[in-house]
């Protein structure tokens, strides 16, 4: 009983720490569509901006360790309940899912970079496609998702429901996070399937590759951590 309570006490308190932390990224979003070109020539704005990340950090942090104590009482609250260790299974299985719990399998790993082999461009070469853009990260995603991958990272960042991929300036933000190139885009499923709807002829890599250094290949016990942001749905609500 008394663990019980315990898990209702932190169960709140993550919600009340998740709903600050989708408060903390509405306010980064927000100043830094207002601050825009004048972040880095104000220092006051950039200070502000830099508290605000640090606090975001701290506070994401904080909602991991304290889902890490709750998942450790459910544990424990459901090792003599049969019913109950089938909740909990059902709940690392939908944890799983969702990209909310690190994983390792067998897949494929991609690794694109910018080609910086300028002296040796066509007088006709566009320029543009010589760097790595968001769209061919999320064309190979689409690819890798199409071929039955089970998970997907983006330089290390888990790609779930909600997850952006956009564009900044001469930078790539990958769940609001910089980042920066050579890509490297992990997938588990399975390899051969995946590989083969990658190299194909005619396919995304195939493309690329004639401007951009790509190295696809097949690889086992891949790791992909954990989506380390909050899901934050506006709209939706269960049907009763």
């Amino acid at each position: 009983m008394k663990k019980q309570v315990v898990a209702i006490i932190i169960g709140i308190v993550c919600f009340l720490l998740t709903l600050a932390i989708c408060i903390q990224i509405n306010t980064v979003i927000e100043m830094t569509k207002t601050m825009g070109g004048t972040l880095g020539s104000n220092n006051a704005l950039r200070e502000e901006f830099m508290r605000a990340q640090i606090k975001y950090q701290n506070q994401t942090r904080t909602l991991e360790r304290l889902q890490k104590d709750l998942e450790k009482i459910r544990g424990e609250s459901a090792s003599s309940n049969t019913k109950d260790k089938e909740i909990e299974k059902q709940i690392k299985e939908n944890n799983k899912m969702l990209g909310l719990t690190d994983v390792k399998g067998d897949g494929v790993i991609i690794i694109i970079g910018d080609n910086r082999d300028i002296e040796n461009l066509e007088t006709n070469q566009n320029v543009s496609d010589l760097v790595v853009h968001e769209q061919d990260i999320l064309y190979i995603i689409n690819e890798l998702f199409n071929s039955g991958a089970d998970a997907v990272s983006v330089n290390g960042h888990r790609v779930v429901s909600n997850t952006a991929i956009v564009c900044d300036g001469n930078i790539i933000r990958i769940n609001g996070q910089r980042t920066g190139t050579p890509i490297t885009i992990k997938a588990i499923g399975y390899p051969e399937r995946m590989y083969f709807a990658l190299t194909r002829p005619g396919g995304w890599l195939n493309y690329l590759s004639n401007w951009l250094p790509i190295d696809p290949r097949k690889a086992t016990n891949i790791k992909i951590e954990k989506f380390r942001g909050v899901y934050n749905y506006e709209y939706m609500s269960t049907v009763n």
